[in-house]
């Protein structure tokens, strides 16, 4: 959201004093000026945008140290401004009462909803997930808890299956087709939640996901950074798998991708996370399914390297078109090996035989 400055016309008497002369907004800035808690938040939000970046700052540190208790009435304030909302949505929505207010407002973008939607606790997920009307309107919602990997699985499930149920495509899932799909083939289980979190944890996490849905601190030492190859990831359900495709690491997308259930191998390559080397790799690979390799082939910005229009070229399961498409672009030598190759289609040797052919000149064999 566009953080502009308000309106001073519109603000209260007290407000436009606060923030009038020089004097006065340093103090305003540190919450030194007495004011109602609707204009205290209107003030500071005024002075966090401000073009004098020392103000700015100390109007957002004053901004994230106010008291919950002003935090829940002026933040549950129905006539509070959507950009003063989205601006304290960063600034403080990492603070249970300041979130639970945050949400509660009627005045609240989609945008801001969807923003805290990505770094929510589980509970707190689950109270965006009750408001299905702004989920159908607003689908970003819904791909920011998709992403978010302590929001459970059945609070997925839920959700992805309203967005089917009422024909809304969410946006920002390249593998939609398959989270959607998923839900016909199988359900998830509480025991996901754990382990989901516990595949997709990063060192110093300090929350775990019970089998029982509940959260609970654990120290340091215990955080689940569970080595990749101990989390069982054959114990997932298929919306899980295809998930943590989605969001997992290379280890876990290495082993996905090599699923013989299509649209989990699909899932793990269309993810945002996959690497020009992870292409490179899987370019190569004989042994995954065609979905694959065409997916790969269709991405121009892959395509663009040279190595994998060279392994494309060379796997058997590149649909014949594509190769057709990149052979021009191969150099002399590995036209040559192609053209004697008896691993790939009849039809990528005699376009390689013609295109040495075409550089050589007439005359030459």
């Amino acid at each position: 959201m566009d953080h502009k400055p308000l309106d001073l016309a519109k603000l209260s008497p007290a407000a436009q004093k606060a923030l009038g002369a020089a004097p006065g907004r340093m103090m305003a800035s540190r919450g030194l000026v007495p004011l109602p808690p609707g204009d205290q938040l209107a003030v500071l939000y005024q002075l966090s945008i401000d073009a004098d970046q020392a103000l700015a700052q100390t109007a957002r540190t004053t901004a994230m140290g106010l008291p919950d208790k002003l935090l829940a009435g002026a933040l549950a304030d129905g006539a509070l401004d959507p950009r003063i909302i989205d601006l304290f949505a960063q600034l403080v929505g990492d603070k249970a009462i300041a979130f639970a207010a945050l949400v509660a407002n009627p005045s609240i973008a989609d945008s801001t909803v969807a923003y805290l939607a990505e770094s929510a606790a589980a509970d707190e997920i689950d109270r965006i997930a009750t408001n299905e009307q702004r989920l159908l309107r607003s689908p970003e919602i819904i791909g920011a808890m998709y992403g978010n990997k302590l929001a459970r699985m059945s609070t997925i499930d839920r959700v992805v299956e309203l967005a089917v149920r009422n024909h809304v495509r969410v946006p920002g899932l390249a593998a939609w087709d398959e989270i959607a799909r998923a839900l016909d083939t199988g359900r998830s289980s509480p025991s996901d939640d754990a382990l989901l979190l516990a595949a997709t944890a990063e060192p110093g996490d300090d929350r775990v996901l019970t089998e029982g849905d509940a959260e609970q601190p654990v120290d340091e030492a215990h955080a689940p950074a569970v080595p990749d190859e101990d989390v069982p990831i054959d114990k997932m359900s298929m919306p899980a798998k295809i998930r943590l495709a989605t969001l997992g690491d290379a280890f876990q997308r290495n082993v996905l991708i090599r699923s013989p259930v299509k649209i989990v191998a699909l899932a793990a390559i269309k993810s945002p996370r996959v690497t020009e080397f992870e292409a490179a790799h899987y370019a190569s690979n004989q042994a995954l399914d065609e979905n694959v390799i065409r997916y790969i082939a269709g991405r121009r910005e892959w395509t663009k390297l040279y190595g994998i229009k060279y392994s494309l070229c060379r796997n058997p399961k590149t649909p014949v078109t594509e190769a057709m498409r990149l052979l021009p672009f191969l150099r002399e030598k590995d036209l040559t090996n192609l053209s004697k190759s008896k691993g790939v289609p009849s039809a990528v040797v005699a376009q390689a035989r013609k295109l040495i052919m075409q550089r050589r000149g007439p005359g030459t064999k």
